[in-house]
């Protein structure tokens, strides 16, 4: 005689209530996204990435994956010396970013535009086009920026890899996916032109450390980079809450969105540059000599330690001469 066994009918509705709940948000979600695109620019509709979120999400999603693949597989590997690439890279980000702040500095005063309040014209005026091509371009950028990454790691500097840096890189390419898919003009213009300002001195400081350690000493202002940073995330707090307290016509959640992604920026670098400048430790000191604990300047999620400073001095004198390194 075969046993029975009861039914537990009240674990098979409870999953059958959590997959209902599942299948509605998942439902709701993709309405939500059908009717975003109702809204959507549509200027920008056919440009190159901006058609479906999905490349986006797909490559920020590698990056991730080679955050987790790339240190194992340098892990039993020298570093790559990448020298002369790092220095084509760092200038020819100074480069991009001066044409990005350029244009929308230019195209922003033929067409106007007050640094207050400014709502978005989806018009195909001309400089309106100029404005949202120049902000596309400033999107392109920050997905070109996962290669810092990708030199930290094939260069061994783990360390650098931290979650401000991360954090950075990856929230800012999907961020500004959005920013460009629907508020490509307008008041986006003034956060990317501070930001893309800043990218030139700070890429042009890595691209100046990356000639060599004969060059530190026309480098004095690296800390400052970090000061100016924590400026910009207070400067775009005040510049969205003004605009919310006066009502300016430029969506709403967008501004929250700049407040809160702001907020965690400041935090963060607070962080930061307490650990790098403020705390130093007794048994960081040698002779008297402050020896600096950690990280030297940070921009945009960028940290460059002082001891990594002493390490390409290496990289540059003992592991070439000793062979150590590896060849681009």
């Amino acid at each position: 005689m075969v046993r029975q066994y009861p039914v537990n009918h009240t674990h098979q509705h409870t999953k059958g209530r959590a997959m209902e709940v599942v299948t509605h948000l998942v439902n709701d979600t993709v309405e939500f996204y059908k009717w975003s695109l109702t809204i959507a620019d549509k200027r920008v509709q056919h440009w190159p990435m901006m058609s479906s979120p999905f490349p986006t999400l797909a490559i920020s999603c590698l990056y991730l994956i080679f955050l987790w693949a790339g240190p194992k597989y340098m892990q039993d590997r020298q570093p790559y010396t990448l020298r002369k690439t790092l220095i084509v890279y760092n200038f020819s980000m100074v480069v991009l970013n001066f044409y990005i702040a350029k244009e929308l500095l230019l195209a922003s005063r033929a067409a106007g535009y007050s640094y207050l309040c400014q709502p978005v014209n989806y018009s195909n005026d001309v400089n309106e086009v100029r404005i949202a091509s120049a902000l596309w371009w400033y999107y392109i950028s920050k997905g070109v920026e996962f290669l810092d990454t990708v030199f930290f790691i094939l260069r061994k500097k783990f360390n650098q890899v931290s979650f401000l840096h991360v954090y950075h890189h990856c929230t800012m390419f999907i961020l500004w996916w959005i920013g460009i898919k629907w508020v490509p003009g307008g008041q986006s213009f003034f956060g990317a032109t501070i930001n893309s300002s800043i990218h030139v001195l700070m890429y042009g400081y890595y691209g100046l450390a990356a000639l060599g350690p004969q060059m530190q000493k026309y480098l004095w202002w690296k800390k400052y980079l970090t000061i100016i940073q924590m400026i910009q995330f207070h400067v775009t707090i005040g510049h969205a809450g003004h605009s919310l307290y006066t009502g300016c016509p430029f969506p709403c959640w967008m501004q929250w969105a700049l407040i809160g992604y702001a907020v965690t920026f400041i935090i963060l670098f607070a962080n930061f540059y307490y650990h790098a400048y403020r705390r130093k430790p007794a048994s960081s000191r040698k002779g008297g000599k402050p020896i600096t604990n950690g990280s030297s300047v940070v921009a945009n999620g960028h940290s460059k330690a002082e001891e990594e400073e002493e390490d390409d001095e290496e990289d540059n004198g003992t592991r070439q001469k000793k062979g150590r390194a590896k060849r681009e």
